[in-house]
């Protein structure tokens, strides 16, 4: 089956992926949200949240949420992310430890194959500039297109990054009308809202308050 350029599969996570869906969804017009499950500590409150923002929005051709499960528990059990042990508190502690090994990797290798399933020949991530990891360049995104149009047989593989390049408070204005209050930013929850003293916390409240925009989220702190 012909794959169609009109679809396009949009990992779907937090604001910036909020955003990135409006931006698709004047182009595209099949946008297929999937969120993939690694067995993060953020991630029960990230889905729930996501969920119900894919409730409220009223854009035409999204359609119903992909959940993959694929727990790196037994790979990188120890890091941060899984175990909640010396996670980021702090912006500048942040930027070296907020990596986490092969996770675009992974992510682009699941999309294509749901993709590919799908015949759906377009990956969007809502990746932006503002800490360069390894697995987040213009380069990186362009050797991984071509590794997975390699892989894939007759399948054709497309990854889009519309914010690569762009500032976290731009984003924020440009797309203020965008329910922000729905999309989840934290790495140490509590329950399912925001610790707020975290580094993505704190990285947060920068951010909106860059962009002269009010947040709408409940901080537990």
């Amino acid at each position: 089956m012909t794959q169609n350029k009109n679809k396009v599969c949009v990992l779907i996570s937090g604001p910036d992926s909020y955003a990135m869906l409006y931006k698709l969804s004047k182009k595209f017009s099949d946008l297929y949200p999937l969120y993939i499950k690694f067995g993060m500590l953020w991630e029960k409150a990230e889905l729930y949240w996501v969920k119900i923002f894919l409730k409220q929005i009223k854009i035409k051709g999204v359609k119903k949420l992909k959940v993959v499960n694929f727990n790196l528990n037994d790979i990188i059990g120890n890091h941060w992310s899984i175990s909640g042990k010396n996670f980021p508190r702090t912006y500048k502690h942040g930027i070296g430890v907020n990596y986490i090994p092969g996770r675009n990797i992974i992510l682009l290798s699941i999309a294509s194959l749901y993709a590919s399933k799908n015949n759906i020949e377009n990956i969007a991530l809502g990746v932006i500039s503002e800490i360069m990891h390894p697995d987040s360049t213009k380069k990186f995104f362009s050797l991984m297109e071509r590794t997975l149009n390699k892989g894939l047989k007759n399948k054709k593989v497309h990854i889009i990054t519309p914010f690569l390049g762009k500032r976290k408070e731009d984003i924020i204005k440009k797309y203020k009308n965008i329910p922000f209050n729905f999309g989840f930013s934290c790495i140490n929850p509590i329950g399912l809202y925001h610790c707020g003293y975290c580094h993505k916390c704190k990285e947060r409240k920068g951010y909106f308050k860059k962009a002269g925009i009010i947040d709408k989220i409940i901080y537990k702190s």
